[in-house]
C-alpha cells in the first residue's frame, strides 16, 4: 500500500519489522509453554528472550539476505534467530512447530488488531454523522428518486441513515473481529503430531486469541469474513461519498466541503472547488471490493494447505485494512468540516413551482371522492400544465381543490414531519 492512503494510527501495524516480531513472540511464547510443560529446560526462555535480536532493519535485512539461500522466508527467520540466541537453547525455537504455526497466528494477531483500529475509527464516523443528523433535524431539502425530484425530506434523515448504516458496518467488523481472533499451533496438516495442544492454549491464552481446530492452516473463511467486512465498509463510505457529490454540482450546491486556506481545487480554474474527498473515498471502495474477490479465492486450498493464499494475502489483508481504516478517517474528517447550504436546499425544494406535492394532491382528490385513475390523470395534467407554462402547481389545481385543502396539500411542515423518525431511531441505536 502506498503511503497516501495510511492513516498514522496504522502505519506500523502491518511492516516487516512489526510482522517479524510477532514472529519473534510466537517462538518465544512457544519456548515458554514448553518448559511450563517440563519439556524445555528450565531457564530456556529467560536465555532465549535475553538474546533474542533485536527486530530493526538490519534484522530485516539478514532474513532477507538468508532467504536468498533458504528460498523460504519463515526458515530464514528461524535460522536468523537461531543464530542470533546460539547455544543448545536455540534449538527450542521453532520447537515441533511448522511455519503456519507461526504465520497464520501472527496474521490472526495483526487482524485482531487492525480490527479494533477499524473498530475505532467507525465509533469515530458514526459520532459526526449522529451530531450532524441532530443538527439539521429539521433542515427541509428536496428528496430524488432516479437523479429527479421527488418529495421533501429532511437533510437530518440523510445523515440518520447514514450513520444507521455505519453501525451496522461496525457489528460486521466486530463479527470479523471475533471470527480472525483465533490461533493454531497444532503443527504439520493440524494433528499435533508433534506438538502438545496444551502449547497451542498457552500461547492463545497469552496473545489472547482463541485456539481453533485446523489444517495446516486456519480456514480462510475467516479472512474472507474482514475482508467482506472491509469491502462493506468501503461501500458505504461510497454510498455517502456518491451522494455528496452529486449534492456538489454547481447546478445543486447544498453542499460543500471543506476548503482549507491555501487549497487549490485545480491546477487551471483558480474557482474551482471539487469534491476530491468524497471522489478519493468511491475509488478506494473499487479497490476494497476487489480485494473480496480474492479472499473468496483464497478459501478453496488443496488438501491440507496449500500456499496459493499466501501472495494473495500479504497485498489483500494489510491494503484491506488499511484502506477501510483511512476510508473511515477520511470521511469522518470530510463530514465534520462539511459545509451545509441550508438556503440552497430550501430553494430547491420550491425549484418546481410546488410539484413535489403531487402525491398530496393525489390524494386529497381521491378522498374527495374522485376514482384513483381520474384523479392522477388530473394531477398529471395539473402538473404538466404547471412545469411547461412555469404557473405555480397550487394555481393549477384551484378549480378542483378548496383552498382549505390545498394549505393541507402544499403544508411542508407536516409533508417532513415522518422524516423526524429515522432522526429518533438514532436515539435507540447509539
Amino acid at each position: 500500500m502506498i503511503d497516501r492512503y495510511i492513516h498514522p494510527d496504522m502505519a506500523g501495524l502491518f511492516t516487516d519489522a512489526n510482522r517479524f516480531a510477532r514472529y519473534l513472540e510466537i517462538e518465544l511464547l512457544v519456548v515458554a509453554a514448553w518448559e511450563e510443560l517440563g519439556v524445555a529446560p528450565v531457564g530456556s526462555t529467560a536465555i532465549c528472550r535475553s538474546r533474542s535480536p533485536k527486530i530493526d532493519t538490519a534484522f530485516v535485512e539478514a532474513v532477507s539476505e538468508r532467504e536468498l539461500i533458504t528460498n523460504h522466508d519463515v526458515a530464514a527467520f528461524v535460522d536468523v534467530v537461531q543464530a542470533a540466541i546460539g547455544g543448545p537453547e536455540a534449538s527450542w525455537i521453532h520447537y515441533g512447530m511448522t511455519s503456519s504455526d507461526v504465520v497464520d497466528t501472527s496474521w490472526c494477531s495483526l487482524l485482531t488488531e487492525a480490527a479494533d483500529l477499524l473498530i475505532s475509527a467507525a465509533d469515530e464516523l458514526i459520532d459526526v454523522l449522529v451530531s450532524l443528523a441532530r443538527r439539521h433535524r429539521n433542515t427541509v431539502t428536496i428528496g430524488r428518486t432516479h437523479g429527479m425530484h421527488a418529495e421533501p425530506t429532511t437533510f437530518g434523515a440523510k445523515c440518520a441513515l447514514w450513520a444507521l448504516q455505519v453501525d451496522r458496518d461496525r457489528h460486521r467488523l466486530r463479527s470479523a473481529r471475533s471470527a480472525i481472533a483465533v490461533g493454531k499451533l497444532s503443527g504439520a496438516v493440524g494433528t499435533y503430531s508433534n506438538v502438545d495442544p496444551r502449547v497451542e492454549e498457552i500461547v492463545c491464552r497469552a496473545l489472547r486469541l482463541r485456539p481453533v481446530p485446523a489444517t495446516q492452516v486456519v480456514s480462510r473463511d475467516r479472512h474472507a469474513q474482514y475482508l467482506y467486512a472491509c469491502a462493506a465498509v468501503g461501500s458505504t463510505l461510497e454510498m455517502i461519498a456518491v451522494e455528496l457529490r452529486h449534492l456538489q454540482r454547481t447546478e445543486v450546491s447544498e453542499v460543500q466541503e471543506g476548503f482549507r486556506p491555501g487549497q487549490k481545487g485545480s491546477s487551471a480554474m483558480p474557482h474551482k472547488r471539487n469534491p476530491i474527498s468524497s471522489e478519493t473515498l468511491t475509488g478506494l471502495s473499487r479497490l476494497l471490493r476487489g480485494n473480496l474477490v480474492a479472499g473468496f479465492e483464497n478459501v478453496a486450498l488443496w488438501h491440507e494447505r496449500d500456499i496459493s493464499h499466501s501472495s494473495a494475502e500479504r497485498v489483500v489483508l494489510p491494503d484491506s485494512s488499511q484502506l477501510a481504516h483511512y476510508g473511515l478517517k477520511r470521511a469522518a474528517r470530510l463530514l465534520a468540516g462539511l459545509v451545509v447550504n441550508v438556503e440552497r436546499m430550501e430553494r430547491n425544494v420550491s425549484l418546481t413551482n410546488g410539484l413535489v406535492f403531487s402525491q398530496p394532491a393525489l390524494l386529497a382528490l381521491i378522498k374527495s371522492g374522485m376514482s384513483r385513475d381520474d384523479a392522477y390523470r388530473v394531477v398529471q395534467e395539473a402538473a404538466s400544465n404547471s412545469w411547461e407554462n412555469g404557473r405555480p402547481f397550487r394555481e393549477s389545481l384551484a378549480q378542483h381543490l378548496s383552498d382549505e385543502r390545498l394549505d393541507q396539500v402544499f403544508d411542508l411542515t407536516k409533508m417532513v414531519e415522518g422524516a423526524h423518525r429515522t432522526v429518533d431511531a438514532l436515539d435507540n441505536a447509539f
